[in-house]
C-alpha cells in the first residue's frame, strides 16, 4: 500500500517551477542555458525595504506573530487598499499569509465543498486549477483566446454559471499573457455577477503595479462596490516590491471568510516571518518611485522581446498591458520539423525542443490551459533576452 493520499493523484507538480528546475540542471552541466521560465523580477530588493529588516532583527524581532500579522503590517496593508484602490477595511478583514498561493490556498480551502464549482478563465496562472481540486471542488475552464486579448466576457460568464458555482477566479494582469481588464471589463463582468449572488469572485491583482502604456489598473470591488462583500481582493510583495524570497501574501475580504483562512493558517504555517513582515511594512509605507524606475526598464524590454519573436517565422506575440510576461502563439510552427527530423506536434514539443536545440527554457501554453501558445518571462537583463530571442529566431527558421 502506498504511503502517497489518492488526493495527490488528480494534481500535478507545477510546471513553471519543473521547467526552471530543468534549465538549472543542463546548466549544472554545462550547457549554455538562458531561462525564460521564472515569474521573478531581476531587481534587488530596495535598500531601504532591507534596512528594515536589519533594524527589525537588531531589535529582536525574531518571535512568533500573531497568526494573521503584526498590527503594523495589517494596518500598512489597510492603507495600501485605501490608497491605491479605494477600499475601505479593517484588521479582521485582512489575511496575511507566505506569499500570493497560501492565502488562495487558505481561501479554497476554507470555502470548497464537494463538488462546488470555480470558475477559472484560460490561459490561467498554473496553481489555480489545482488547489482547486485538491480540496474537491471542480475548476470550469473557460478559453480566453488571443482574439479576445486572452480576457473573460460577460457572455462567456454568464453561460459558464450554474447553481454549483462558488467562486470566479480574476487575474489582472494576468499571469501569463500580461492582458489587464479594464474598467469597462470589469464593470461588464460585475453586472453579470450582481445578478448571482452566491458566487464570489477571488480577484489576483499581484501584478497591479507593473502597467505600462498608461494602462489604469482597477479591480473589481472598486468599480463595483456592491460586489466587495463577496469578494477577496489579494494582492503580495513579490513582484512590484520586489520580494519574492520574502514570502509575504494578503487579501482583504468579508470578515467571515477571513476568519475562516485564519483558523486553517492556525493549523498550517502560522503565520509568515516577523523579519519579513517588518520589510513589507518599509515597503508599503515607504518610498515607491523605485517602482516607476523599474516599469520603465520592463517596458523597454517587453517591447524588444515582442517585436523580435514577431520576426520569428511562425511566431505571433501580442504587446501586452502589465506584468512582465508575453505569450506568443506558435500556431504557425505546428507540424514543421526540426533538422533532425522532429516533427512539432503541439506546444509542449516545440518547447523542449527550443531547450534542446538552443538553450532557451520558455513554458509551453497547454500548463496555462490553453494552446498552441508559450510563455516567456521578460525579468531578466536586457542583453540575456536579446541574445535568447536571437536564438528562438534561428531555432524557427530552421523549422521546415
Amino acid at each position: 500500500m502506498s504511503i502517497v493520499a489518492d488526493r495527490l493523484s488528480v494534481i500535478k507538480p507545477s510546471p513553471t517551477i519543473a521547467i526552471t528546475q530543468k534549465a538549472r540542471d543542463l546548466a549544472a552541466e554545462g550547457r549554455n542555458i538562458i531561462s525564460l521560465s521564472a515569474g521573478e523580477p531581476d531587481f534587488d530588493t530596495p535598500k531601504h525595504v532591507i534596512d528594515a529588516a536589519k533594524k527589525a532583527l537588531d531589535e529582536g524581532m525574531t518571535r512568533y506573530t500573531g497568526v494573521n500579522g503584526t498590527p503594523e503590517l495589517l494596518d500598512a496593508i489597510i492603507a495600501k487598499f485605501k490608497r491605491d484602490n479605494d477600499l475601505e477595511y479593517t484588521r479582521d478583514e485582512i489575511h496575511v499569509s507566505c506569499g500570493g498561493k497560501p492565502v488562495i490556498f487558505n481561501a479554497m480551502m476554507a470555502s470548497l465543498d464537494q463538488g462546488d464549482e470555480v470558475i477559472v478563465p484560460a490561459p490561467y496562472w498554473v496553481s489555480y486549477p489545482d488547489i482547486v481540486v485538491l480540496f474537491g471542488g471542480t475548476p470550469v475552464v473557460i478559453d480566453c483566446p488571443k482574439e479576445a486579448d486572452f480576457k473573460l466576457t460577460a457572455e462567456q460568464l454568464e453561460a459558464a454559471i450554474t447553481p454549483k458555482t462558488k467562486w470566479l477566479v480574476l487575474n489582472s494582469p494576468s499571469n501569463p499573457t500580461g492582458s489587464g481588464y479594464t474598467e469597462d471589463d470589469l464593470k461588464a463582468l460585475a453586472e453579470v455577477l450582481k445578478k448571482h449572488e452566491h458566487v464570489w469572485i477571488l480577484t489576483d491583482d499581484i501584478y497591479e503595479h507593473l502597467v505600462y502604456d498608461g494602462f489604469e489598473f482597477k479591480t473589481i470591488a472598486q468599480v463595483a462596490p456592491e460586489l466587495k462583500s463577496r469578494t477577496l481582493t489579494m494582492n503580495g510583495m513579490s513582484k512590484a516590491y520586489c520580494m519574492t524570497g520574502w514570502r509575504v501574501g494578503f487579501a482583504g475580504g468579508p470578515k467571515e471568510l477571513i476568519k475562516a483562512m485564519t483558523m486553517v493558517q492556525s493549523q498550517s504555517i502560522t503565520h509568515t516571518a516577523a523579519v519579513s513582515q517588518a520589510a513589507s511594512v518599509a515597503a508599503l509605507n515607504g518610498p515607491h518611485e523605485f517602482i516607476e524606475e523599474n516599469n520603465k526598464v520592463f517596458k523597454e524590454r517587453r517591447d524588444l522581446v515582442v517585436s523580435m519573436l514577431n520576426q520569428a517565422p511562425g511566431l505571433s506575440c501580442l504587446t501586452p498591458e502589465g506584468a512582465f510576461y508575453v505569450y506568443p502563439s506558435c500556431a504557425g510552427v505546428i507540424g514543421k520539423k526540426t533538422p533532425s527530423g522532429k516533427v512539432i506536434e503541439n506546444d509542449e514539443d516545440f518547447v523542449v525542443e527550443l531547450l534542446d536545440a538552443e538553450g532557451v527554457a520558455a513554458v509551453h501554453g497547454e500548463a496555462f490551459g490553453l494552446s498552441p501558445h508559450f510563455r516567456i518571462s521578460y525579468a531578466t537583463a536586457t542583453e540575456v533576452l536579446e541574445d535568447a530571442c536571437e536564438r528562438i529566431q534561428r531555432f524557427c527558421a530552421s523549422l521546415t
